[in-house]
């Protein structure tokens, strides 16, 4: 696989971190989950469980290994760096300034490794007003103008369905430490990344940002094309209480449906901005949406060629045929689902190792690898610096 002999030390939590090393493992990287001795990593208790670990944590740990350390401890520093010599990449998602309190920031990492490939994952950066400022994706969302624009027709914001930043910060972050592992691969030098959580939404925002960018002023989430705006980009309500999506705004799709419809006279409207001037045809499109349920809907749209797509709730769409079909829902032996591998290399595939670690089931193993003898790792576990499962 594309990552074989690649070393993480992951001390994430939670999501962005957690899933990015995740997907380091599904492609042959060896991932050293690195949790504390007295719970572990917050998600392995956040939601549904099912064959004694939450669907969460199997979902952004499965291929890993738990070494469960106190890092607070001489001893427990001292491992971490002798496994630092041996690795390629740390990744942390720490408050800023938490890793250098320890003693395992970048620069007195580098001293003992540098090889190394340190990644920060963090909110706000490590520099700037915000540095030190508590959040999640939430207010990452608020702060960076995004929770602004999916608002209801008062002005109230929404709850974001999914976690922008968290897995903006990710995926950017992901990309940042294959770039320093190919960087290192020509000049031997291992390198520092500050991945920011707000940095990485802000430069999502290119097809929004035009208004405030080159107007000086807020876009009007109702007016946006791709915000409600638009009529053929929208969600509509149907008989029955189901719900419709319009996804292209294409004028090809547009004079498709209407013509099907026997409204080319509506065809003009479409081609108005996005906002208000379009609402004589969103008005048309909310009445002839109610006349049919979702399912028929669906029946009616088939073979044309129209973007359109029901809206299904999260268990019709993990029941999905397509999900299926591209391997992005399976299950192990004992029938718990494992979400499958985005990333599809046709010669060197990833592979889903179904099983993530119980808190500290490696760390004896780890530890042992590391260099240390049977008689020290128990003495480690006596003293607690050490926990097993």
């Amino acid at each position: 696989m594309k990552l074989t002999g690649i070393k993480v030390l992951d001390l994430s939590r939670f999501l962005p971190g957690s899933h990015l090393a995740m997907m380091m493992a599904d492609h042959g990287a060896e991932v050293i989950k690195i949790e504390d001795t007295k719970a572990g990593d917050p998600v392995r208790y956040i939601g549904a469980e099912s064959g004694g670990q939450t669907v969460y944590f199997r979902n952004a740990n499965r291929n890993k290994k738990s070494l469960s350390l106190d890092l607070k401890s001489e001893e427990g520093r001292e491992l971490f760096m002798r496994l630092a010599e041996g690795a390629d990449v740390v990744l942390e998602t720490f408050r800023p300034g938490v890793a250098t309190r320890l003693g395992i920031d970048y620069d007195s990492v580098k001293a003992r490794a540098p090889q190394i490939v340190y990644c920060s994952i963090s909110a706000f950066g490590q520099d700037g007003p915000y540095r030190d400022r508590p959040a999640h994706d939430l207010s990452v969302c608020a702060l960076a103008g995004v929770a602004s624009l999916s608002v209801d027709p008062s002005g109230q914001p929404n709850m974001p369905c999914m976690p922008p930043s968290d897995m903006g910060g990710s995926l950017m972050a992901f990309g940042g430490i294959l770039m320093a592992l190919v960087g290192r691969a020509k000049s031997g030098k291992g390198d520092y990344l500050d991945m920011s959580m707000y940095d990485s939404l802000v430069s999502w925002t290119p097809h929004i940002a035009g208004k405030a960018l080159a107007e000086g002023r807020a876009p009007e989430p109702w007016q946006e094309r791709t915000q409600g705006g638009a009529a053929f980009y929208r969600p509509y309500a149907a008989k029955g209480g189901g719900h419709i999506t319009l996804g292209g705004s294409e004028m090809k799709f547009v004079t498709n449906f209407l013509t099907a419809m026997g409204r080319e006279d509506l065809i003009e409207v479409a081609k108005r901005p996005p906002g208000d001037a379009q609402v004589e045809l969103r008005d048309y499109l909310s009445e002839t949406f109610l006349t049919k349920t979702r399912d028929e809907w669906s029946a009616w749209f088939k073979g044309r060629d129209i973007c359109f797509a029901p809206v299904l709730d999260l268990k019709e769409a993990f029941d999905n045929e397509h999900l299926y079909a591209r391997d992005m829902l399976l299950r192990d032996a004992d029938g718990n689902a494992h979400l499958g591998i985005p990333i599809k290399f046709r010669e060197e595939p990833g592979a889903v190792l179904m099983e993530a670690p119980a808190l500290g089931e490696h760390s004896e193993e780890v530890a042992l690898g590391a260099g240390l003898s049977a008689d020290e790792v128990a003495v480690l576990k006596e003293k607690g610096v050490l926990r097993t499962a």
